[in-house]
């Protein structure tokens, strides 16, 4: 379908579109689905063709990533508590504020980091931060170095071999499906690595 490439939704949403996109996916729970790691890439290409400013791209899509993880953190510090005292349920149980404070206390830098490169987790990640109670200074810490080297790294690979390579766009499916599958392997290293802890 044509509204699942990403030059057309880039093109149709613009570069604000992109900036919401990218907020959204950073820590509100609705934005998991949507396509971060593939839309920073794409468009890098695209601004090496001059269709975006490569300097508002990657500044801007920097400042809403952090932007939407602090949103993710203080909404699970605010929400998270009030909805796991329910000893009843089976999702928003109290033990698991324990187990994520306990787990945050341990792991909470690293996590915040890598968790940036991993899609969907990066979008529940700050919101655990938050409901496990992981200081916000060494959240927005971690969360602005990830944030940067997520943002620019994305999208000035996109917008260097752009301009390397002559018609990347007839191989940019492959590319993307390429940087998706790496994107999980700092996911499942750290689960096999930890494994007990789950």
């Amino acid at each position: 379908m044509e509204i699942l490439d990403p030059i057309f939704l880039i093109k149709t949403v613009g570069l604000l579109g992109i900036f919401a996109i990218v907020f959204a996916e950073s820590g509100l729970f609705f934005g998991f689905f949507l396509p971060g790691d593939s839309l920073l890439f794409t468009a890098g290409i695209l601004a090496s063709q001059n269709y975006l400013h490569i300097v508002w791209l990657v500044v801007g899509s920097f400042i809403f990533a952090v932007l939407g993880d602090n949103v993710g953190y203080w909404f699970g510090k605010k929400v998270g508590p009030k909805i796991f005292t329910k000893e009843e349920s089976v999702f928003f149980h109290r033990k698991h504020i324990q187990r994520a404070e306990g787990f945050y206390e341990r792991y909470g830098n690293k996590t915040i980091f890598l968790a940036r490169f991993v899609p969907i987790v990066r979008t529940f990640a700050p919101i655990v931060a938050g409901v496990g109670g992981m200081k916000y200074k060494n959240f927005l810490t971690y969360n602005i170095v990830g944030g940067f080297f997520w943002s620019f790294g994305l999208i000035l690979a996109g917008y260097f071999l752009g301009g390397a390579i002559p018609s990347i766009d007839k191989y940019l499916l492959p590319i993307i499906l390429i940087i998706v599958l790496i994107s999980f392997f700092p996911l499942i290293y750290e689960f096999k690595k930890h494994r007990r802890l789950f």
